[in-house]
């Protein structure tokens, strides 16, 4: 039997994200993969799309709409893959008792605010480049590894080679793990 993979979207949701495709194809044969579109999990107004707005709306109440939702979706252990604010729902969710083996946030800039973490693996990415991105003290109070990739912005994860990249990463440490996934 594969395992589930969850994957949240960045705040521009899945209608758009033809990057997507790259994770689809190499994730498919190898895990049963349910999507959710951050925008629509948090229950977001998008008669304006812009970025202020939609990034407004998920740190003033959105965020913790899409953690309740997603905590009385999921009720079995699952492997997250999360994309800059998508990563942040899933964070806090495991904060508050979802059951995630795996977690891998890419991007996730607003972790940088987060005092504690779930009680799962971590494995944080981030462009060397990004502003945002947490520093190197957080990574070390809360005792996470981290990912810098260099000369990379903040929507490197739309990029190919990393997406392919991540995806051979994730299928190597989830058969590691002991996780049997078919092909």
């Amino acid at each position: 039997m594969k395992k589930r993979l969850i994957i949240l979207s960045d705040l521009w949701g899945f209608e758009e994200a033809v990057w997507m495709h790259s994770y689809q194809k190499i994730l498919n044969p190898y895990f049963e993969i349910e999507y959710f579109d951050s925008r629509k999990l948090v229950d977001l107004d998008l008669s304006d799309n812009s970025e202020g707005r939609l990034h407004a709306r998920f740190v003033n109440g959105g965020i913790d709409r899409g953690v309740y939702k997603l905590g009385l979706q999921e009720k079995e252990t699952i492997i997250v893959l999360a994309f800059s604010v998508g990563g942040v729902i899933a964070w806090k969710a495991g904060l508050k008792g979802l059951n995630i083996s795996t977690l891998y946030a890419i991007s996730s800039t607003r972790l940088r605010y987060e005092k504690e973490k779930p009680d799962c693996k971590c494995v944080l990415y981030f462009g060397a480049n990004d502003r945002y991105k947490p520093d190197a003290k957080w990574f070390q109070d809360l005792n996470l590894d981290f990912n810098l990739i260099e000369d990379k912005e903040h929507e490197m994860y739309r990029e190919e080679d990393f997406a392919e990249s991540l995806c051979q990463k994730i299928i190597k440490e989830q058969t590691e793990a002991g996780n049997q996934l078919i092909n």
